[in-house]
């Protein structure tokens, strides 16, 4: 008779049987980051003027866009709140990116330097550098003031890193990247923004594809491997991750910078059907990725529920 033990031990056999060698992993993004990898300050032009009547993000991803008081509200004044908040999401990839190359460097702090897997880890460190001064850089040249995540969001970020475990931190990296990414990729095609937003939106798309892909692989290969207590600790702390997240995605300070009441619009953001319908589509394959792999399960999925990220 097959005790439970050995049942546990056959099941994570055929676990690790379905994960991807994590070095030969490391070894096709490193080629693809040799091969795809830009300098932004070489790449874009920065000196070249906005043009005239576009937008500094696409209409339908602003806050309030559909709302009764967008509706209200002049053309002028809906691009202005697009460029506000599209410096507030530069401000808060900022935020996440410092957080995200610390963890990384937590991540292969005791791993082998010479390892495919560590070597990709410093690779996207590199590239998250250049993501972060590209954003500062476009803050900067577009006028508009830097939008920190609030004080409570900075010391929470503090907790966060400092108890996270494995797998939250990877957790925790993609949900950071792939809303985003999403709101990105409509975004770089997209004739009506300015050329400058298009080309940043764009290198960013190319190069998170990779760190996605690090990121997915080491955490479905966590949630096998990783204790019990890690696994659901995971799923917990995730979940407070995605409401603190969802909480950031909008910083209030925007809408009086443009000249808004800012609990009136904060209230109808929270009303928005549409916007609940872009943060849920945005998060959706993030969402099915996790929990496919175990990850949106009891508390934590409440937890998913309450940010409005998962349906």
């Amino acid at each position: 008779m097959t005790t439970v033990t050995e049942g546990v031990a056959d099941g994570l056999r055929d676990a690790l049987g379905l994960l991807k060698d994590r070095e030969q992993v490391a070894e096709r993004l490193l080629d693809s980051s040799a091969k795809h990898s830009f300098d932004p300050d070489k790449e874009l032009d920065w000196e070249a003027p906005f043009e005239e009547g576009k937008w500094f993000w696409p209409p339908e991803l602003v806050s309030l866009y559909d709302t009764p008081l967008w509706k209200r509200m002049g053309e002028e004044q809906r691009m202005a709140l697009a460029q506000h908040e599209a410096a507030a999401l530069a401000s808060l990839g900022i935020w996440f990116e410092i957080i995200l190359m610390q963890l990384l460097v937590r991540h292969i702090y005791d791993k082998a330097a010479t390892s495919a897997h560590v070597r990709y880890a410093l690779t996207e460190i590199e590239d998250e550098c250049r993501h972060s001064k590209m954003f500062a850089r476009l803050i900067s040249r577009g006028g508009t003031p830097y939008y920190p995540v609030s004080r409570l969001h900075q010391n929470l970020g503090r907790l966060f890193k400092t108890i996270s475990t494995t797998p939250g931190s990877f957790t925790a990296t993609l949900l950071g990247e792939e809303v985003l990414d999403w709101m990105q990729r409509l975004t770089f095609p997209d004739e009506r923004v300015q050329p400058l937003i298009r080309g940043v939106t764009r290198i960013h798309v190319v190069e998170e594809a990779r760190h996605v892909r690090y990121a997915r692989e080491e955490l479905r290969r966590q949630m096998v491997t990783a204790p019990r207590w890690s696994q659901e600790f995971t799923r917990v702390t995730s979940g407070e991750f995605a409401r603190v997240f969802s909480l950031a995605f909008i910083n209030p300070d925007v809408y009086t910078n443009v000249g808004l009441d800012k609990q009136e619009a904060l209230a109808q953001v929270r009303a928005s059907g549409h916007r609940r319908e872009v943060m849920q589509t945005g998060s959706k394959r993030l969402t099915d990725f996790l929990d496919d792999i175990g990850v949106l399960r009891g508390v934590g999925r409440r937890l998913w529920q309450s940010s409005g990220l998962l349906a």
